[in-house]
């Protein structure tokens, strides 16, 4: 979770007020339960009289309290109360003054009522349990009220109603917390979600090929939307419960603990209860939730060769082997997701029953503890909503334990692919081109082996293409083409010998400098959703409708693109499914040659088009490029057959260099490839 931590970071501002509001949500959860218990011991059962200290009492009630407390306690009694008369009747009363030690007062009021209250001598039996002296002495000053003549029934209601708008006051303000707590933790999760987005974005955008050899396209849509989603979502739990939990237990612990510690092993028990539960099911759920992700992945994989390959398998007929297939990975993810879902399903009901045996086991306890006069009423009912407070905040807890694996999972995706290393990267100072050299592309004893492998895929290739020269690849499928063109915009880097482009090792220049002098036009003509000029004009969004014009004459694109009703604007759907193979082909040269590059790279890029267009193509790129440098690989001789120099490979080796003439002569692989071709009439056309 480092990852997820580095990005909360970011965020540390939010994350405490957070925390603040977490607190005081928590201080006014933990407020409740005592006010409850108020209502219930003072305003139900004592009558709304919360002290034993009453404010007015008759003469004669004073007199009888002087008589059953000492010397000390009566003088301290005088002090405390004046005399006075009752306005209603002129009864002589005491009336209590401001300025008094309360403490000592109720202490000593307190056993002098509960005495008078049970009819008791000068001192109260040893063993009485204070709850029942105290709801003896409230009596004692209910009854004074009631004598007085004073209002009880109103001091009852409204103790009860003062204390219900406090608590009133105390549930918004926990509201109000709880709102704006899920408000900001929300957006947190949702900064950093866009952020890791961002992230995992911009390093795929930097891999090369040996890190893109390592994820397949499916992982890494999974993993920059799927995983990104699950670490979110549960950062929004993390938040709200992370802090809150701990708090809330500790906070109900320390009221538990005052309010009657002889119950406390309950909820002891209750926790072990529940640790026992969530140990049991996470021993079952931990590894499928490793292996969700994986399925996740393999759906996505099967969707999308399904999506891209369809025209196969409707033309081969193979739909039903492609749904078996499709329900293979589907039931093996649904069947995981619901084993998944039972579990966490069956999880909540066991926590209930827990927390409902408790409160079972504390009202029979605190039954008996009533009983006995150790407890009242009010007190038991506190003590329960503080027993299911901590068991929440544990339950809280053992939910979020269960969530982490997953979270914790897709975050392990995701940092793989940000701490993937790139293994093609500037070096901290780059050389600037050679001017003089503009153009030319010089492969010095260049040899290439690809990571991990042992076997050279390139030998020695030497060469040097030229400014306003064709220089062609030609040979055998797997003979290592496509790979010789590849590292000229460094897609790999060389294992032996130099590649400088413009008199600069490729190494040694900066990746964007480099790549921007090179128009590349890869097998797979690939199109981006939008319309033509955004394709075309891809490389360059500032570029005018002239060049983008010039771009499509040059690669005949400008017929088919003039017959479509809306012209340069008409609609390029994503990867260019609406457009034939010739069409996408075209239309990913201009994209190459609008940006006027000094290097144009054709990696057998004519194949999809008919010899007619091919051969218009050739003529406009030797004509309106004649000052840049252009290789092509090719699988066709009648391609290349006009090339300033051909390059015959084979193995990873350059077999035969020269015009085509001189390879007819020469070298005997390109021979067997232009008889393959060609017909002897062709051949002797060519050699004329």
């Amino acid at each position: 979770m480092s990852l997820v931590l580095k990005y909360l970071k970011r965020s540390l501002g939010a994350v405490l007020l957070i925390i603040a509001l977490l607190s005081i949500k928590a201080i006014c959860d933990l407020s409740l339960p005592a006010f409850t218990s108020d209502i219930v011991n003072i305003g139900i059962q004592q009558g709304g009289i919360a002290e034993v200290i009453p404010t007015t009492m008759r003469e004669t009630t004073f007199n009888g309290l002087l008589s059953l407390v000492g010397p000390e306690d009566a003088a301290v009694l005088e002090a405390a109360y004046r005399t006075g008369t009752l306005e209603t009747t002129n009864e002589p009363v005491r009336t209590l003054i401001g300025d008094v030690d309360e403490t000592a007062l109720e202490s000593i009021l307190l056993k002098a009522f509960a005495q008078k209250a049970m009819g008791m001598g000068k001192a109260l039996p040893a063993g009485i349990p204070e709850a029942i002296t105290r709801q003896s002495a409230i009596a004692a000053v209910k009854a004074e009220y009631i004598a007085l003549g004073m209002d009880i029934e109103g001091m009852q209601i409204g103790y009860i109603a003062s204390t219900g708008f406090k608590m009133l006051g105390i549930s918004a303000l926990s509201m109000l917390a709880s709102v704006l707590m899920s408000y900001i933790a929300s957006r947190v999760a949702a900064r950093l979600g866009k952020e890791m987005r961002s992230d995992v974005f911009t390093k795929v955008v930097a891999f090369s090929n040996p890190e893109m050899d390592n994820f397949s396209t499916a992982s890494l849509i999974t993993r920059s939307t799927n995983d990104i989603q699950q670490v979110q979502t549960s950062m929004v739990m993390i938040l709200r419960i992370v802090f809150f939990a701990p708090i809330l237990a500790v906070g109900g612990f320390i009221k538990v603990l005052g309010t009657n510690t002889s119950m406390a092993w309950i909820i002891g028990v209750g926790i072990l209860a529940i640790f026992t539960v969530v140990g049991v099911v996470f021993s079952f759920a931990m590894p499928r939730f490793k292996k969700l992700q994986k399925l996740v992945d393999k759906i996505n994989l099967v969707t999308r060769e399904l999506v891209s390959g369809i025209q196969v398998v409707r033309a081969l007929s193979t739909q039903k082997h492609e749904e078996k297939r499709f329900d293979q990975a589907n039931l093996e993810l649904t069947k995981t997701s619901l084993f998944l879902n039972r579990t966490m399903s069956a999880m909540m009901p066991l926590m209930m029953l827990i927390m409902n045996l408790m409160a079972i086991l504390i009202v029979w306890k605190g039954g008996h503890s009533i009983e006995t006069g150790n407890m009242q009423v009010g007190d038991m009912m506190a003590f329960i909503q503080y027993a299911m407070q901590i068991m929440m905040s544990f339950l809280m807890l053992t939910m979020l334990t269960i969530m982490l694996p997953r979270a914790s999972v897709s975050a392990t995706r995701v940092s793989e692919v940000l701490n993937t290393p790139i293994s093609i990267t500037e070096k901290p100072k780059t050389l600037s081109f050679d001017e003089s050299k503009k153009g030319v592309v010089e492969f010095q004893k260049v040899s290439f082996t690809y990571p991990g492998a042992t076997t050279e895929v390139l030998s020695d290739i030497t060469f040097t293409a030229r400014p306003g020269q064709v220089t062609a690849i030609i040979g055998s499928t797997g003979s290592g083409k496509s790979t010789i063109i590849n590292l000229i915009p460094r897609f790999h880097d060389i294992t032996k010998g130099s590649l400088l482009v413009d008199g600069v090792d490729v190494r040694d220049a900066s990746l964007h400098n480099l790549r921007s002098r090179i128009g590349y036009v890869p097998q797979k003509g690939l199109l981006f959703s939008g319309t033509i000029a955004s394709n075309i004009k891809y490389g360059d969004n500032q570029m005018s409708m002239e060049n983008m014009e010039h771009a499509a004459r040059i690669s005949q694109s400008a017929a088919f693109i003039a017959e479509k009703t809306e012209g340069f604007d008409s609609t390029i759907a994503q990867g260019g499914v609406n457009v034939s193979g010739g069409q996408k082909q075209r239309l990913a040269i201009a994209r190459a040659i609008a940006i006027k590059p000094e290097i144009l790279i054709f990696d057998d890029s004519f194949s999809a088009l008919d010899y007619k267009t091919d051969n218009l193509l050739r003529k406009a790129l030797h004509t309106e490029l004649a000052s840049s440098t252009v290789i092509i690989v090719a699988q066709r001789i009648s391609t290349i057959v006009h090339a300033d120099q051909i390059l015959v490979v084979e193995e990873g080796r350059i077999v035969g260099q020269g015009t085509h003439l001189q390879l007819m002569e020469t070298c005997p692989v390109y021979q067997q490839i232009a008889q393959s071709q060609l017909s002897q009439q062709e051949i002797t056309h060519h050699a004329e």
